[in-house]
């Protein structure tokens, strides 16, 4: 296994707190950690999204919100407006649901058309944002986790991600390998979803995962070599 620092390994956490009950205090104690341990961003539920972008005014942590979340069921216009408003409130990336079914029934006009209109509204932004497709590896098939990322990248994103964290199932190294493989070197991986620990944080990067997602930063980080 390799071997890498709290520092190299701060800077690809995406430090994440997502559900229903997540309150302004949670928020708030997360950015703090964030800007403490110096991880690469904070994951927040939208409507978090200008309170974190506040509180992390004048670092260099990233807010990061999700679109179409957790199910993707939203229509294209539906996710556009949500990347739309998140965009105003400050977030800094967008981790995008794909509509999973169309996955499965390989209708693949929908999921270029959600993808695009997401994309379109992150183009009229005078700010640099990143746009993350999370394909919810553990409901699909190689074959049709292979045909998100193809599409993922037609659709210019920069990410594919593997989980919500709300599936049946997160993040594995094979899904990640198979992601990035799919993807090649021109877009990243996010490995999401049960990563707790710095041994299971490091098998992710190891099989190609270029961030990690996780509730779980602050263990991870302490479990680090110095």
């Amino acid at each position: 296994m390799a071997t890498l620092t709290r520092r190299e390994l701060a800077r690809r956490i995406e430090h994440t707190r997502l559900g229903p009950a997540v309150t302004r205090r949670d928020v708030e104690a997360l950015c703090e950690e964030a800007k403490a341990y110096g991880f690469y961003g904070v994951c927040v539920n939208p409507c978090h999204v200008a309170r974190a972008k506040s509180l992390l005014k004048d670092t260099e942590v990233r807010v990061v919100t999700v679109v179409g979340f957790p199910h993707g069921t939203s229509p294209p216009a539906v996710k556009a407006a949500e990347a739309e408003q998140a965009i105003r409130d400050g977030a800094d990336e967008l981790d995008m649901v794909v509509r999973v079914s169309a996955l499965k029934e390989r209708d693949y006009s929908v999921l270029l058309e959600e993808m695009e209109a997401v994309r379109d509204e992150i183009q009229k932004s005078p700010r640099p944002i990143t746009l993350k497709v999370i394909l919810e590896t553990a409901l699909l098939t190689d074959e049709e986790k292979v045909a998100g990322c193809i599409l993922a990248k037609a659709a210019g994103a920069d990410f594919v991600k593997t989980s919500t964290g709300f599936g049946p199932g997160g993040a594995t190294p094979e899904d990640v390998r198979l992601l990035k493989q799919a993807v090649g070197e021109g877009m990243g991986v996010k490995a999401a979803g049960g990563i707790r620990d710095y041994e299971t944080a490091v098998r992710m990067i190891e099989a190609g995962a270029d961030r990690i997602g996780t509730r779980s930063g602050v263990e991870i980080f302490e479990g680090a070599p110095e």
